[in-house]
């Protein structure tokens, strides 16, 4: 960039910032009391650990004491960068959070079981769905899916947890649902349809035909990747950068492929081998 002095000279001058557009992903923490002891008990039984660093954006149906309300949510690791629109407005320009808009459809968060990983358990091939284009509207809640919270696992596999709890995920994720992971692998053994999103903080693995959102490296992990066996993703991202769909290269569609971040080139596509 260039200035221009009052003798008409020009100098370089380093700009003071720059304003570029970059995805980050953050969860939505949605509140229907303001009894802090009742939301730190949920949060126990959410939370493995206090230090998954997860920006949240809080969504309130209920008037909140927000400023207790973000020490709370700071001291269990997370980090509420501002909230949706309403009740809490007045609050949040007084702490200088940002305020959101509104969104007409919430996403249905999906609470899968959470157990400890077992040593080369790694899903199959055939295992992919045979109904990847699926576009029923049967409700998600009509779904079976198990649910075990940490607070009731055994002592030594809350130890264990710390270093790895990949997740392996055996339904398919319709549109209007959200699978978000923390701390480790997210692996899907079926298929993600248009409108849905699955998001991880290290590598992700689809099976099935990978539509919807893909998210890997959620806060950051440069080193994490995303592998699908047929890919044609509405979004995907590594590490907080993205491509939407109509500026993927066309030679990855419907291919198996892999991605990758590589400082300096952005996203990289590597179609695999199909051996």
């Amino acid at each position: 960039m260039t200035v221009s002095d009052n003798n008409n000279q020009t100098a370089s001058a380093a700009p003071a910032l720059a304003l570029y557009g970059k995805m980050l992903t953050f969860s939505r923490l949605q509140f229907s009391t303001s009894d802090l002891g009742a939301i730190e008990a949920q949060l126990t039984e959410t939370l493995s650990n206090k230090s998954s660093n997860i920006p949240i954006l809080i969504d309130s149906d209920v008037e909140q004491d927000l400023s207790a309300l973000v020490e709370l949510l700071w001291s269990w690791g997370l980090q509420p960068i501002g909230v949706v629109t309403g009740l809490l407005d007045d609050q949040a320009r007084e702490q200088r959070l940002a305020i959101f808009p509104a969104d007409g459809k919430r996403i249905e968060r999906i609470v899968p079981s959470k157990t400890a990983p077992t040593p080369s358990n790694k899903p199959k091939e055939d295992n992919r769905s045979e109904s990847a284009n699926d576009t029923s509207t049967e409700s998600a809640a009509n779904i079976p899916a198990t649910e075990t919270t940490i607070s009731s696992l055994p002592d030594e596999t809350l130890l264990s947890a710390q270093h790895i709890t990949s997740l392996i995920y055996d339904q398919m994720l319709r549109s209007g649902q959200s699978l978000n992971h923390v701390g480790g692998d997210l692996i899907l053994t079926n298929s993600v349809n248009s409108g849905a999103e699955a998001i991880t903080d290290n590598s992700l693995h689809v099976y099935g035909r990978a539509q919807g959102r893909l998210v890997a490296g959620a806060t950051g992990d440069k080193d994490a990747r995303i592998f699908c066996q047929v890919f044609n993703p509405s979004l995907v991202s590594v590490a907080g950068t993205y491509c939407l769909r109509d500026n993927l290269p066309e030679h990855v569609i419907d291919k198996p492929v892999q991605v990758k971040f590589v400082e300096g080139e952005g996203l990289v596509f590597t179609v695999m081998d199909e051996a």
